[in-house]
């Protein structure tokens, strides 16, 4: 199929993947061999090469973000992987863990050698109990291999890695309310600037990627940047796992290079949308914070950073939600406002008061009681909290809510006009 290559999820097929001499066997940690005997000024320029953007939902560079860590600063220097995965519609790092966590290992070690980061954490989603399980075995097997500790794979490196469950919020998937959770405290987001390559974990420089960024570096190294560059699109380089959810007929994660187009998704990998492609309704693109894209924008939008920004939505985590023409948007959008509400941690106003707001008029729009004015107010309260609160939690909630209506608006006039849905 067009598009099909598989980096981060190539072990995935093969039996017991997870344990250690089934990963040797399909070449793990020859990269983390090679990249030990190079400088970490090269590893992190290799990186730059690839063009590699976070896999998490913001999109930075990778190799930038290593690059800003200062080698030279005596404080300790912390690497975190990020495997909370709160989005709802996304579950693609889980399956990096539970079939081909050495390849997430091998990655620490790597970008921890070339940030001078001798301390890493896993921060694991609480829930996410199998996963831990898998990769704490894996870790510990890891050290009794000599591939983690004081003397990495032989070398005078030191990297170890420790595994931290998490209690399960949305917020904690925030770098910043991650490093709070990772400390011991209430999992709030900070204020930023300063950054975590400053002032991170304990205060000394962090940097933070999520799991499929960090499980793609081994490639990287192995194959070199320029390699990984030229996969994908300009802007949007190298494969992305897309967890494709909702009304297909082959529901699941699916990596593919970047750029493919939406249509081509969904029809060739995910089995086409239940009834056939005329029964689309619209998809939510990246995950649920996205804003959702009409059957027309579908034809021909690409799955990349830009072509879903020129289509007025995200890639976010690449959690593609496919809707066919039986969901009422209204509904749908109403159940998304419920979920951000109870994950906002209510440490800013415009948030914690905001989604509130958002969700007691989205449930009365959806039980046919809303007012003329709800839909202006609905703006009137997501603009009130775009860009004004500590974290993105915010943005997240507003932009589902305003995309909908830009979407469908008539929807929600018609909701209004006749106390019942204009779907079924």
């Amino acid at each position: 199929m067009s598009g099909a290559i598989q980096i981060v999820y190539k072990n995935i097929h093969v039996a017991n993947s997870h344990t250690l001499a089934v990963a040797l066997e399909n070449g793990a940690y020859q990269a983390a061999a090679k990249a030990l005997d190079m400088k970490g000024e090269e590893i992190i320029e290799e990186v730059k090469k690839s063009g590699i953007r976070g896999r998490g939902g913001a999109g930075f560079p990778a190799g930038l973000k290593w690059s800003f860590i200062p080698r030279s600063d005596p404080r300790p220097k912390y690497l975190v992987c990020n495997a909370d995965e709160g989005e709802p519609g996304t579950c693609k790092d889980r399956d990096i863990i539970r079939y081909d966590p050495h390849m997430l290992i091998e990655g620490m070690i790597i970008a921890g050698y070339a940030v001078g980061a001798k301390q890493g954490y896993i921060y694991i989603r609480g829930e996410f109990v199998r996963e831990a399980q898998i990769l704490q075995q894996a870790v510990e097997d890891a050290y009794q291999a000599g591939y983690l500790g004081d003397n990495c794979l032989g070398r005078e490196v030191c990297f170890h890695l420790a595994v931290h469950r998490g209690a399960g919020a949305y917020v904690c998937g925030e770098e910043t309310g991650l490093i709070e959770s990772l400390e011991g405290k209430k999992g709030q987001p900070r204020l930023k600037p300063p950054f975590p390559a400053n002032i991170g974990l304990y205060d000394c420089p962090t940097v933070i990627n999520n799991v499929e960024t960090l499980s793609s570096v081994p490639a990287i190294i192995n194959n070199g940047g320029e390699w990984y560059g030229k996969l994908g699109v300009a802007k949007s380089s190298g494969t992305k796992v897309f967890c494709v959810s909702g009304h297909v007929n082959r529901p699941g994660n699916y990596e593919v290079e970047m750029g493919l187009p939406l249509k081509t998704l969904i029809q060739q990998y995910a089995g086409d949308v239940r009834g056939g492609w005329d029964n689309l309704k619209g998809v939510i693109p990246g995950g649920s914070s996205t804003p959702v894209l009409t059957k027309a924008q579908c034809e021909t939008v690409t799955m990349d950073y830009d072509g879903l920004a020129k289509a007025g939505s995200m890639l976010g985590a690449g959690s593609v939600i496919v809707l066919d023409r039986s969901v009422d948007i209204v509904k749908a959008i109403a159940r998304l406002s419920r979920f951000y509400r109870h994950e906002s941690c209510g440490q800013c106003t415009p948030c914690r008061e905001g989604t509130g707001w958002i969700a007691q008029v989205m449930d009365r729009l959806a039980r046919g009681q809303g007012r003329k004015e709800d839909i202006a107010l609905l703006e009137d309260i997501c603009a009130n909290i775009s860009g004004k609160t500590i974290c993105a939690l915010g943005d997240a909630a507003a932009m589902p809510v305003l995309g909908a209506i830009k979407a469908f608006r008539e929807e929600f006039e018609y909701l209004v006009e006749h106390g019942r849905s204009m779907v079924g």
